[in-house]
């Protein structure tokens, strides 16, 4: 075993993101409205490429409002992604609408258009067309958004981007702002940046503004307390603020030592099959994610833990959830369930050293040799 266990993605923090919190502090601006905060949001829409952002509790409050941005409501049906972590279909849930899960392309991992195209031809045909599709980018892979945009369009269905894992990122279709769809980032403590907690959603000015109120539990604009909505607490704190303007800063910085750690695994084990970047020409390598040649992932991720190796398993598709076992899979090719067959998540926290690699990467071969 080691002697500090290494996690699999570590918030990367340091004297710039302590001076931060604490110059915050002091200003006096504890609640969720700041000087911080409004500048968070303006430095974080120019980086992504976004014409507006509001930055929110957490990327699942995020993905709520971008639904509520697409008009969703109870009943509704919102395709999803079935490769993706829960929140993309818990969001749906909140809603009160429907999801129904669709496989992922094999050279992406995210969301395959020719089974979107497809599933939304034969709905069209029948005038069942769902309210929204909401794609996922998985691992800082990014889906083919040229494609998935076209058959949006093409079919009248809202676009709904889940770019928890993927700020950073760079895809065909340009950064992850850059889209007119709603989108959402996160900033969990194990993103590629971290405020903690936290979200983000990017769009259109109309929509980030909307969102922007009902974050704020929908007041209308008077002195007393008045609502014509029903609002939410969803807004971020000007403190959590100021730590993702200090993270923000040395973004590019993480997503390089990312990239590096990516390239030492894939060195090492010639003969795993690696999270395809088809259409991302540059990644930010959030999580180093392989398909195994042979072996049980979870039996491998189980020894790995027990020997101080924080890995884990790629995510279990929803239709495969027990908490989704009513909702449809209309459309499969295999490569959900592949992923969580032979998928592999690597310790890829930017804050890992090399020592701590080198010690991954031993253990793991070990690991192997005895499977």
């Amino acid at each position: 075993m080691t002697s500090e266990p290494i996690p699999l993605s570590a918030p990367d923090v340091g004297a710039r993101e302590r001076k931060a919190i604490i110059d915050a502090f002091d200003s006096g601006w504890i609640a969720p409205v700041g000087p911080d905060l409004d500048a968070f949001e303006v430095e974080l829409a120019e980086y992504a490429g976004a014409t507006a952002a509001v930055a929110l509790a957490s990327g699942t409050a995020a993905l709520h409002l971008a639904l509520l941005a697409a008009d969703v409501k109870a009943g509704d049906e919102v395709i999803v992604q079935s490769a993706t972590f829960a929140a993309s279909a818990f969001a749906v849930a909140h809603t009160g609408a429907i999801p129904t899960f669709i496989d992922s392309a094999s050279d992406t991992w995210c969301l395959d258009p020719e089974l979107l195209s497809s599933f939304l031809a034969e709905r069209a045909a029948v005038d069942r067309l769902p309210k929204a599709v909401m794609s996922v980018d998985l691992y800082g892979s990014t889906a083919d958004y040229l494609e998935i945009e076209r058959v949006c369009v093409e079919y009248g269905v809202q676009l709904v981007r889940d770019a928890a894992e993927s700020l950073g990122s760079v895809s065909t279709s340009g950064k992850v702002g850059s889209l007119s769809a709603p989108t959402v980032v996160s900033f969990n403590g194990n993103k590629i940046m971290t405020t903690s907690s936290g979200g983000a959603l990017f769009g259109e000015p109309g929509v980030v503004e909307r969102a922007r109120y009902l974050s704020t539990q929908a007041r209308q604009p008077v002195l007393h307390y008045e609502h014509t909505d029903i609002g939410f607490n969803y807004r971020m704190s000007n403190l959590l603020a100021a730590l993702g303007r200090a993270q923000l800063a040395d973004l590019e910085g993480k997503i390089a030592r990312r990239e590096e750690i990516a390239a030492r695994y894939r060195a090492a084990f010639p003969a795993f099959s690696w999270c395809p970047f088809t259409h991302t020409p540059r990644p930010n390598n959030w999580l180093t994610v392989a398909l195994l040649p042979a072996g049980d992932p979870l039996a491998i991720c189980a020894e790995l833990n027990e020997r101080g190796v924080q890995a884990r398993p790629a995510w279990k598709p929803m239709h495969q959830q027990p908490v989704f076992f009513d909702c449809e899979f209309v459309r499969g090719n295999g490569t959900a369930d592949l992923l969580f067959k032979s998928g592999i998540c690597l310790p890829s926290g930017s804050a890992m050293s090399d020592v701590a690699q080198e010690v991954v990467i031993r253990t793991l071969t070990e690991v192997l040799s005895v499977d």
